[in-house]
């Protein structure tokens, strides 16, 4: 049985190695060249939260290098989710095609079947996840260093999200290809439900797991100690207790990828203290934890309701 399903996911298993293989052709030799120009130019030394200038203007100069290709990696977190649909496939078009049938009539039960067409599935998916963390958190270590890694761009791509992601759009394509019995449609509607499942839990859920944490400080002043590589959900001018005032307008600047707001601008302006709702870097495992959790359970469901349906409706 291990045999014929292999056989029949062979194809589908090919591509998710080739689509992996394209990732480590455009990974390794950037990721190498980011790596070298990080230690040439020293910005080891400037970690620190009091860099001197010349740091400052190092490290802007190192991200304004790789920006553009930092975000073109950033679309890469839909990968994971199109290797789980690819690797769906398979058993939707058998349930299609009615090929399933021929199957059941060679001592093969119909548990026994749907076990091992799914579990290979799982097995191959989850592979194909670390892959693909260990790569994408390879190349980005020198970034992680100097910007932290609780950006979305980021946090996708690292951790154990990738593999939650991954089942998720493996449950989504076959719990509709379960009740559809149509490949295509399937598919799309499982990458649709993908991807506004990732949208959702990035820009409304995921700043809800844990209650952030929101700190007033004088803007001629140090920031507090948690705000640094902290993922920042609001900012704005305020007053002593975190009021605000006005938008940051001409205070706000930007050099490469990160908005830098000037405190002696905002002196002038009329106040002297700034309010930031944020989640700490220190919560970074906690957040993968959490939302590993909401993606797995969900997409543990529907790869259990395909199994069922099938089981049960299937003739």
């Amino acid at each position: 049985m291990t045999w014929v399903a292999w056989r029949q996911q062979r194809t589908e298993t090919l591509i998710t190695v080739g689509i992996l293989a394209l990732l480590a052709a455009l990974l390794l030799p950037t990721g190498l060249d980011m790596a070298s120009t990080y230690h040439r130019n020293g910005l080891a030394a400037c970690l620190g939260p009091s860099a001197s200038l010349s740091c400052r203007q190092a490290i802007d100069d190192f991200g304004a290098r790789f920006d553009s290709l930092n975000s073109l990696i950033a679309w890469f977190t839909l990968v994971p989710g199109l290797i789980g649909i690819l690797l769906a496939a398979p058993f939707v078009l058998q349930l299609e095609h009615g090929t399933y049938r021929l199957d059941w009539t060679q001592s093969i039960t119909r548990r026994r079947w749907i076990s091992g067409k799914l579990g290979l599935a799982i097995v191959v998916g989850l592979a194909a996840s670390l892959l693909f963390t260990l790569l994408t958190t390879w190349w980005r270590t020198p970034l992680v260093h100097l910007e932290g890694r609780m950006d979305a761009s980021v946090f996708d791509s690292e951790g154990t999200v990738v593999f939650a992601y991954t089942l998720f759009g493996l449950g989504l394509a076959l719990a509709a290809g379960a009740v559809w019995r149509r490949a295509v449609p399937a598919l799309i509607v499982g990458f649709t439900g993908y991807f506004a499942g990732r949208v959702f839990v990035d820009t409304w859920l995921r700043q809800r797991f844990i209650a952030p944490v929101r700190a007033t400080w004088s803007a001629s002043g140090p920031s507090p100690a948690n705000y640094r590589h902290a993922w920042v959900i609001s900012e704005y001018r305020s007053d002593k207790v975190g009021h605000p005032i006005a938008p940051l307008g001409a205070c706000t600047g930007s050099t490469g990828a990160k908005r830098i707001i000037d405190p002696s601008c905002i002196m002038e302006k009329g106040t002297g203290y700034m309010h930031a709702v944020y989640e700490p870097a220190s919560r970074f495992w906690a957040l993968q934890g959490i939302e590993t959790a909401v993606f797995g359970s969900v997409a543990l469901a529907l790869i259990l309701f395909a199994a069922v349906w099938t089981n049960r409706r299937a003739a």
